[in-house]
Order: structure tokens, then sequence, then C-alpha cells
């Protein structure tokens, strides 16, 4: 018998923001410590652990792919530009702001990427026997 939990590592805007993880992959978790940490959040108190900074510098990357590519290359943006993205969508831009060419472009990317994977963040249905 296992006594063991599967701890998940997806910050808030992999998890619920734009659904960068794979289902039943790392998706797959018990427990999920930091899916409410933006990763501006989540290297904020790795600093103040004292975690090693040559992993704090480190390209994020989901380690599929051996030609290099970085979380931030396979999304199109950075992932503070994706914090900014899903602060704006859940404010539903109550302040009126008007968006310059580049943050259209990101909040573009980011409605993209969740469109996309909205499944992977809603809950499995369950048929109900009548």
């Amino acid at each position: 018998s296992c006594k063991g939990i599967v701890v998940g590592t997806g910050n808030k805007i992999e998890d619920f923001g734009v659904g960068f993880f794979t289902k039943y992959g790392d998706g797959g978790v018990d427990i999920s410590p930091i899916a409410d940490l933006t990763k501006t959040e989540v290297y904020e108190i790795s600093k103040k652990m004292g975690i090693n900074q040559e992993i704090l510098e480190a390209e994020p990357t989901d380690g599929l792919w051996d030609d290099g590519r970085t979380d931030e290359s396979q999304l199109g943006a950075k992932y503070k530009e994706l914090e900014w993205a899903m602060e704006y969508y859940e404010s539903n831009n109550t302040n009126g702001e008007i968006l310059d060419e580049s943050q259209k472009r990101i909040l573009d990317i980011y409605m993209s990427h969740r469109k996309n994977n909205i499944h992977k963040m809603q809950a499995i249905p369950v048929f109900r026997k009548k």
C-alpha cells in the first residue's frame, strides 16, 4: 500500500489561467500547494527560502522537448505578461483601461490558450442516472 501523495508543481497561471499542463500527466496530483500563487510569487517565496540561485535563474521548461524550448517560448508570452492578462481577464476590465497593441496581443495569447485548454481546468462532468 502507498503511504504517499503526489504533489503538484503547477502555479496559478499554468493551472487556472492557460491550462499549461498535461491532463492526467503532471495535472494528476493529490495536492497543489502553489496552484494559487503566480510564478512571480513562487520566485519571491523561493528567494526567501534560500533556494539555489542556479534554480531561480533557470528558464522554466516542461522538460518534454530536448530542443531547448522554454515554457515562455511555447506559450508565446512571458509569465509576467500572462499574470497581467489573467488579472485583467478576472477583473472584467472594471477600471476601463484602454489597452495598447502589446497588451491586446498578450490578452489574445492568454485567451487563446485559455479557450483551447479550459477543458483541463473544469471538473469532469458526471452523468447521473435517473
